[in-house]
């Protein structure tokens, strides 16, 4: 009997066993569906991150579920520009800002790179001034604007209004920022770095997200007692009886990808506004504006008659007149003045209209691609030092780039990692790209130019497709050390064109313009070191896995 009722149990044990086993290997959650092998790092293996939900949506954004839409202009062209006609694009699901940037949150990165690079020390002094908006941009010559010269900026009577005179390449480097910054302060909550040490950041000590990924002992000057809080321990790991010491990777899933400016598909897309209501106009793009209707006062009973939107009514109508009819701004107005649209965004249309990550071109080349279409690629690797690690840009390294109107702008800072071009060597046998530059592919390139093949090589500068005009701003140096910028004004009369890779995408209108301007589809285009009055910018960002919050679709 002991005999039965021990074989009794050991059967048992052993079916519990192997059914176990099966469900394990059938789950795949914690073993590898490849060898089997364990995941979590407890049988000494390299560890994996089993337990990942979703990505986690960064402060100010919104949720946008990516699919098709009709990209451009369905309606009449009034003004014959011919830049937007439709197009089917698709693309995927990213995170939208449900405002504007206002001038508060720029001012907090204003702030931050005068405490951390004072512009007291020659050397940093760029780094602060070619951050800071061109106030200026609001003078007139025929009109008294000096209230918002001085104060639009900084008086706390408009920190929650959209920032304007920021150029292109200022809201870049603003995005950048403002990834390193979100980073910084998830892994202090998470424990992974010390905490408060994104407050003790000093030139020499700062921390940049990509660094932290590729070169995590160069972040915070190397100082290490800040890269390992209280939580690093977690990242400890006994492989082969050796104790490693890591540091988050993407692979932990705890870094978010970087805030950009969102590409113009994305923001037409958002603009748009089409998660409530899937009506075939709408697909077809017949809506004309983010909100339904083809009016832009309200319909609803409660609000009947106010205005959806902040624009130009008509000649010396900003607002109109002074009451019940006005639409409550003649200039900017605050951020969440206005309902949002179906996806939750504030002022897509109105307010101030936007920079995108465009480069402008005529057309939008869907026959070469048609899903996450964007104009710009510059594709840059990392700089790899003598020592075979990457190099990070010390104080004495700052990269600036002098702008087309004489300003010197940051472009690299102390921290980051320094970027060189892809090369030949790089794109060999590639089928996707061969060039490190591609703002021109296939539109402006010399291959596209109506003369190239009967020059080739030789093409007349004279003749190039877009023979925008080209300025140049060059730094002299006179025999006392004494630097000043030499501006040569391209003079020619043979430019046909302002075109070429350094103009930007802007989409909506703004305060200063009349309702036809209102239309997501809408494109215009604007110098990208230059900036005005009513173009401001709002920030993206990728959705990384699922394109749906909503979890995985049921399967039959």
């Amino acid at each position: 009997m002991r005999i039965n009722t021990a074989l009794k149990t050991f059967f048992a044990v052993a079916t519990l066993g192997f059914l176990a086993s099966c469900n394990n290997s059938r789950d795949y959650k914690d073993n590898s569906r490849a060898t089997g092998w364990d995941l979590t790092g407890k049988e000494g293996m390299m560890k994996y991150q089993t337990d990942y939900e979703e990505q986690k949506t960064g402060p100010g954004l919104i949720f946008i579920e990516g699919g098709t839409f009709t990209m451009g202009r369905v309606q009449d062209d009034v003004m014959h520009d011919w830049n937007n006609t439709p197009n089917q694009q698709h693309v995927q699901s990213f995170y939208m800002d449900e405002t504007e940037v206002t001038n508060r949150m720029y001012l907090q990165y204003l702030d931050w790179l005068k405490l951390t690079f004072p512009p007291t020390e020659k050397k940093y002094r760029d780094i602060y001034y070619g951050a800071l908006p061109d106030t200026l941009v609001w003078r007139n010559r025929l009109g008294y604007n000096e209230t918002m010269t001085n104060n639009y900026l900084r008086h706390p009577a408009y920190q929650n209004y959209p920032v304007v005179g920021v150029n292109w390449i200022q809201a870049t480097e603003f995005s950048k920022w403002r990834t390193d910054r979100v980073n910084e302060a998830l892994l202090e909550e998470e424990g992974y770095t010390t905490e408060g040490a994104r407050l003790q950041a000093d030139a020499s000590s700062t921390f940049s997200t990509e660094t932290y990924i590729n070169a995590p002992t160069k972040v915070y000057g190397g100082n290490d007692s800040l890269t390992r809080g209280r939580n690093a321990d977690r990242l400890t790991q006994v492989v082969k009886e050796d104790t490693i010491h890591k540091y988050v990777q993407r692979k932990d899933g705890v870094i978010l990808p970087e805030y950009r400016l969102p590409t113009e598909a994305e923001w037409e897309y958002a603009a748009l506004g089409m998660s409530s209501t899937r009506e075939y106009n709408q697909y077809r793009g017949r809506k004309k504006y983010p909100w339904d209707g083809q009016y832009t006062r309200s319909g609803s009973r409660k609000t009947s008659g106010d205005q959806l939107a902040n624009f130009k009514q008509g000649d010396g109508d900003y607002g109109g007149i002074a009451g019940w009819s006005d639409d409550g701004a003649d200039i900017t107005a605050e951020i969440k003045t206005y309902p949002p649209n179906d996806y939750g965004l504030y002022d897509m249309a109105g307010n101030v209209a936007e920079w995108v990550a465009d480069v402008y071109r005529p057309i939008v080349d869907d026959e070469f691609n048609d899903f996450n279409y964007y104009r710009g690629n510059v594709y840059t690797k990392n700089s790899i030092g003598e020592d075979g690690t990457v190099e990070v840009l010390t104080p004495d390294d700052v990269i600036y780039d002098t702008l087309s109107n004489g300003k010197i702008v940051p472009r690299s800072l102390p921290g980051e990692i320094k970027k060189e071009p892809v090369t030949k060597e790089d794109t060999y046998l590639r089928t996707q790209f061969t060039e490190s530059d591609n703002r021109d592919f296939r539109d402006g390139d010399k291959a596209s130019g109506r003369y190239y093949r009967e020059q080739g090589d030789t093409q007349d500068e004279s003749k190039r497709m877009y023979n925008a005009p080209k300025h140049k701003v060059s730094v002299m140096q006179d025999s006392t050390g004494n630097s000043s910028l030499d501006r040569q004004y391209d003079t020619s009369s043979e430019r046909t064109t302002l075109i070429d890779n350094e103009v930007r995408v802007y989409k909506g209108g703004s305060w200063r313009d009349r309702a036809y301007w209102l239309d997501p589809a809408q494109r215009r285009y604007f110098p990208q070191d230059m900036a005005t009055d009513y173009i401001g910018f709002r920030n993206a960002m990728s959705r990384v896995g699922s394109k749906s919050k909503k979890g995985k679709r049921a399967r039959d």
